[in-house]
Formats: structure tokens, C-alpha cells, sequence
């Protein structure tokens, strides 16, 4: 995956989960954040990849550790998380 598709994600991700309450202690602290609660979909790369937060959340069930206290370090994981799944 290209470096542009990651850096658009991790910007999506970024103003998603920005506004939620942190420190988070779990996923469904995040939902609230979400502009379309749990179906909220991120895409990038013209459609080269399209995920709901739903599926987020099920490909990322146990590469979190919660919690987490700021928006940067979630996204960090969230990130790490889907080039682990190979996703990106």
C-alpha cells in the first residue's frame, strides 16, 4: 500500500477519533466520536481500500492496549494494527 493511501487514513483516523473523551478505555468509548457512529467508513486511495468502523473494530480486537490517553497514540496502534493484518 502506498505511503499517500497510509497518510490518508491515518487522517481520517485522526479527525474521527480526535474528539473523543480521552483517556479511552475501550472501543465503545471511541463510537461517540464517530461522525456516523458504527457506520462510519473510512476510505482511501480512490476505494483502494474502504473499511467500516465496524470492521475496524473486529480486525483490531486484541492489537490494542487500552487505554490510551491521546488521539496520536490510538492512531498509532490503529495504524500499526492494520499493517500487522496487512491491510496496508
Amino acid at each position: 500500500m502506498s505511503d499517500d493511501v497510509a497518510a490518508e487514513l491515518r487522517a481520517q483516523f485522526r479527525t474521527a477519533f480526535e474528539s473523543a473523551d480521552f483517556p479511552v478505555t475501550d472501543q465503545m468509548d471511541l463510537v461517540p466520536a464517530l461522525p456516523n457512529g458504527p457506520g462510519t467508513r473510512f476510505e482511501a486511495g480512490d476505494g483502494a481500500v474502504s473499511i467500516s468502523a465496524m470492521e475496524l473494530a473486529a480486525k483490531l480486537d486484541g492489537h490494542q492496549d487500552f487505554p490510551y490517553d491521546s488521539v496520536d497514540e490510538l492512531v498509532d496502534d490503529v495504524m500499526a494494527a492494520l499493517e500487522a493484518e496487512g491491510m496496508l
